[in-house]
């Protein structure tokens, strides 16, 4: 049990939530209101997180990608579970997620609206196999510089949009604006990890973003990410005459990340970073949570 629980990558799951925290959040601000729907799109989240996390450790481990991996070790490269025994975990845990989707769709949608139903049904479907082809198979797209957009669209667009229309069963368009802050941060904890994995990842064959940009455009790159999320995110809490100051603890810990990040030399440095900023857009949504609540 230790090693399957490690092998979910617990410190990923709060980065995985903070979307349908932000989209439930202000479907409540809007008048709607369901704990059940609450409840199960996280739980559904959190199964795709811990599937991806399962696909991405069996996928890199019979391609050899892990083998000198910096940080946490991956059981497939470690001949800690086999790959036959991880394959069979990603396979019982991506059932196990879709029949939580289920759940989710029914209680959001019921027996009346069939056509939103089967859209998000396929929308379930396409989350499961985004989570697995990452890393998984000869076209896994994690292998040749997706993994950002697809990261950007299911921990951003879809999460938070998804679980707010899974309420309402309309878009409010200026919720873009949270979605992408989300989207982007999401990005950013995966620019970590590639720039952490950068040298292991061009030995492998693993031509991620930043393989292919180099490590100081990476570094670039990120600090876009970041700052472009917090404009946003700030200028959509202003239209909410939500209090600013609030946010100010986060705002500054990811101020001293990218000082941090610019003056990382060696790979490793990057390994602690991604706590921090995972962990800082957990922070982001429950306070943003908070604020629409109390108010």
């Amino acid at each position: 049990m230790k090693n399957w629980i490690q092998a979910a990558r617990l410190r990923t799951l709060p980065l995985s939530v903070s979307g349908i925290i932000v989209g439930s959040a202000f479907a409540y601000y809007q008048g709607f209101s369901d704990w059940r729907i609450v409840v199960l799109a996280l739980l559904t989240t959190l199964g795709l997180q811990i599937l991806s996390n399962y696909a991405n450790d069996y996928g890199d481990g019979i391609k050899g990608t892990d083998v000198n991996r910096i940080g946490e070790k991956r059981l497939v490269a470690a001949g800690v579970v086999s790959a036959d025994q991880m394959k069979r975990a990603v396979i019982v845990t991506a059932i196990i997620t879709f029949l939580l989707a289920l759940a989710l769709i029914y209680i959001a949608f019921g027996k009346e609206n069939f056509v939103l139903s089967m859209i998000f049904i396929l929308l379930g479907v396409g989350s499961i196999g985004a989570a697995v082809k990452y890393t998984v198979g000869k076209s896994a797209y994690g292998y040749s510089g997706f993994g950002d957009l697809f990261v950007f669209i299911f921990f951003g667009l879809v999460s938070v949009i998804g679980s707010n229309f899974l309420f309402t069963h309309f878009i409010e368009w200026t919720l873009f604006l949270p979605a992408i802050a989300i989207g982007l941060l999401s990005v950013a904890v995966l620019n970590l990890n590639n720039m952490r994995d950068i040298e292991n990842d061009r030995v492998a064959g693993k031509n991620t973003l930043v393989v292919k940009m180099g490590l100081e455009k990476a570094k670039k790159y990120h600090f876009t990410l970041i700052f472009t999320a917090l404009i946003l995110f700030v200028f959509f809490n202003g239209m909410l005459s939500i209090k600013m100051y609030i946010y100010l603890p986060i705002i500054l810990v990811l101020a001293m990340h990218l000082r941090t990040v610019k003056k990382s030399k060696k790979y490793e440095e990057f390994d602690p970073e991604l706590k921090k900023v995972a962990l800082s857009t957990f922070a982001l949504s429950i306070l943003f949570a908070a604020s629409l609540y109390l108010s």
